[in-house]
């Protein structure tokens, strides 16, 4: 297991894949979650997600990570479920509600108990700063695809036309207004929340400069 950043600036620390390279399960419990993503996702959410899927498993794949890739895949479309109305929370943070829905979603897959923390400790941890790959591979590529997808962190270890492929194939149809309006909520109800903690460290401003939202896609925002 590897997760080697670029020294010279010369080559992004993702390279050497394309869309088509990007393995997708092809299982009952994806093909579950995928539905229940499209049912309770907004277009803009779901195609986050199934973004933050692509660009956590072209990193996994590029750079040799062993993950488990349907894991990887429910984790990362149920990732933001606690964000929508159905499953919102006004007791805990966004991601650990969403982490009792996917708990609750993979037993219904016939999970069992094990594979079912871990999925919960990928949701969780994905709005952490960073997790170690050695400690949690999933949640490391998780957590660095979503902090790409939200505020640009990250872009660059992925070549231009790589991410300019995935913006085709998934655009991102207005998310960035509609994540920061998430966050606002979630923060003004739960100020002790991750959320409310991105909101005050200036959330607005590290999202417009977000380049994945830069006017060469201009029907991407």
């Amino acid at each position: 297991m590897r997760d080697q950043r670029p020294t010279n600036g010369a080559e992004p620390a993702v390279a050497g894949i394309a869309l088509g390279d990007v393995p997708v399960p092809d299982t009952a419990a994806s093909r579950a979650a995928l539905q229940v993503a499209s049912d309770y996702h907004s277009p803009a959410l779901l195609n986050h997600s199934v973004r933050s899927y692509i660009w956590a498993a072209a990193r996994a794949t590029a750079q040799r990570i062993e993950v488990d890739y349907e894991l990887l895949y429910v984790a990362a479309l149920l990732h933001d479920i606690g964000l929508v109305r159905e499953f919102d929370s006004h007791t805990v943070p966004f991601e650990v509600a969403g982490s009792h829905v996917a708990r609750v979603f993979s037993a219904g897959a016939g999970w069992p108990a094990e594979r079912r923390r871990r999925l919960a400790e990928v949701i969780i941890r994905h709005m952490w700063p960073d997790v170690d790959v050695s400690m949690d591979p999933e949640g490391h590529v998780l957590c660095r695809a979503t902090a790409m997808e939200i505020v640009g962190r990250y872009a660059d270890d992925f070549a231009p036309e790589f991410r300019a492929e995935v913006l085709e194939h998934d655009p991102r149809l207005g998310l960035a207004t509609q994540f920061l309006t998430c966050f606002q909520d979630q923060a003004a109800r739960k100020p002790d929340s991750s959320a409310a903690g991105a909101v005050r460290a200036a959330l607005e401003t590290r999202m417009a400069d977000n380049p994945l939202d830069a006017p060469e896609h201009p029907g991407d925002s």
